[in-house]
């Protein structure tokens, strides 16, 4: 049985998807009419609430939390380099020891 691959959407079918949900207020009448699952458009509609600032407090808006993960890649990149070097250097310095005798 093939896997089937997962679908993707733009900002604009999302921000669609919220407005159709704002018209009619129906998870899966909306979630029918686009073929998508209705939990799918709930987190759409959370997410929007959010951006528009009616979110809970300590919710990330969609620009934060694109920051955090972009900072959260760079932070492990620069730990991979950090530990690479740090190894590099303890090669060296034993290299050298070894010459020294």
């Amino acid at each position: 049985m093939a896997k089937k691959t997962r679908r993707t959407f733009t900002p604009e079918q999302r921000a669609n998807a919220v407005a159709a949900y704002a018209a009619c207020e129906s998870y899966a009448q909306v979630a029918r009419d686009l073929d998508i699952h209705a939990s799918v458009l709930r987190t759409w509609v959370k997410q929007a609430e959010i951006d528009r600032g009616n979110g809970p407090t300590g919710a990330l808006t969609t620009d934060e939390r694109a920051e955090l993960n972009q900072l959260r890649r760079e932070t492990r990149k620069l730990t991979q380099e950090r530990d690479f070097l740090k190894k590099a250097a303890a090669f060296f310095a034993r290299d050298d020891d070894q010459r020294s005798r």
